[in-house]
């Protein structure tokens, strides 16, 4: 008991003694995010901090498999990087785990502001290389079997000069078992949110991604959010306005889920009419992810091979 202690005691040192704190950049999934400073190398890393239950002896066997996900993750070059894990000690001596994650100083959500701010728009070509990277992150991660379940602007993260894009704060990350476990539904950002987790879906998968994928697409060619729910009531009608209320026709099972109401009812849109600016192949690949009967939308790799990508250079993508 006594030696566990002076082990973590050591961690706790070395992981504090190895990086300078410079600023809290937010609160993550995990816990809170600082940037800091390697003092070995003057490198610039994300710190997340996180703490653990305290039930166990050292660390939670979850934890350690979520961090050998995210370690086997970082072989992505569109997955922000894992760099180290330290072990801690607060003031209150309970385990603290250090992650070192490489540093990015924007996001996707950043960007887009500052585009806005401009009174710009973020260049077609710019989108069309945003998205394939993202499709190409999203595509490993559901290659493993694990489903993000938290995709927005805010956790893509990326560097202004070379355009490059990761995904990060996989922090709610599940690896997705068959058949699939029972999630609860109080985790995605509303707008981004797929409208059978609205519904009160227990049981789903890659398609919860591919939704937010699709929001994430309309809101880089408009620089405004596609369906801004400020309730999951409100976020289901912006999307019922648009794609049309689902019935068992369009959505085969919807009136099952336990969420599901006589809903008012109104005809779909063209999709044109909410992304004016979007080429017809975008268009149609946003349909494509836009699916409300979540088997039938587009998965990440196929969305790879989708005509819109067609004229990208993907040499370094």
């Amino acid at each position: 008991m006594d030696n566990g202690g002076t082990g973590t005691g050591a961690g706790a040192v070395s992981a504090m003694e190895a990086f300078e704190k410079l600023e809290k950049v937010g609160e993550g999934t995990y816990g809170k995010v600082y940037r800091a400073r390697d003092k070995s190398t003057g490198k610039i890393v994300a710190l997340k901090k996180t703490k653990l239950n305290e039930d166990e002896e050292g660390v939670p066997p979850t934890t350690l498999r979520e961090i050998s996900l995210l370690r086997m993750l970082s072989r992505d070059p569109h997955i922000v990087k894992l760099i180290d894990v330290k072990q801690g000690q607060n003031k209150e001596g309970r385990t603290v785990l250090y992650l070192v994650f490489e540093y990015m100083d924007c996001d996707v959500k950043k960007y887009i502001r500052s585009v806005r701010a401009n009174g710009e728009n973020i260049a077609p070509k710019i989108i069309k290389s945003l998205m394939y990277q993202l499709c190409k992150g999203v595509a490993f991660c559901h290659s493993h079997g694990v489903l993000h379940r938290d995709l927005k602007p805010h956790n893509l993260l990326m560097d202004t000069k070379t355009m490059m894009l990761k995904i990060a704060d996989l922090g709610l990350a599940r690896a997705y078992t068959v058949p699939m476990k029972k999630y609860t539904h109080e985790i995605l950002t509303l707008w981004y949110r797929a409208p059978e987790v609205l519904l009160g879906a227990t049981h789903y998968s890659t398609g919860v991604d591919m939704w937010s994928v699709a929001c994430i697409f309309a809101e880089l060619v408009t620089n405004q959010a596609l369906f801004p729910g400020d309730s999951e009531l409100q976020q289901l009608l912006h999307i019922f306005r648009l794609l049309g209320t689902p019935n068992e026709k369009l959505w085969p099972g919807v009136g099952k889920l336990v969420n599901w109401h006589e809903y008012p009812q109104w005809t779909a849109q063209p999709l044109s009419s909410a992304v004016p600016k979007l080429e017809e192949k975008g268009l149609h690949l946003l349909s494509e992810m836009l699916q409300y009967e979540p088997s039938k939308r587009i998965s990440a790799k196929k969305a790879m091979e989708h005509p819109y990508f067609d004229d990208l250079d993907k040499t370094y993508l």
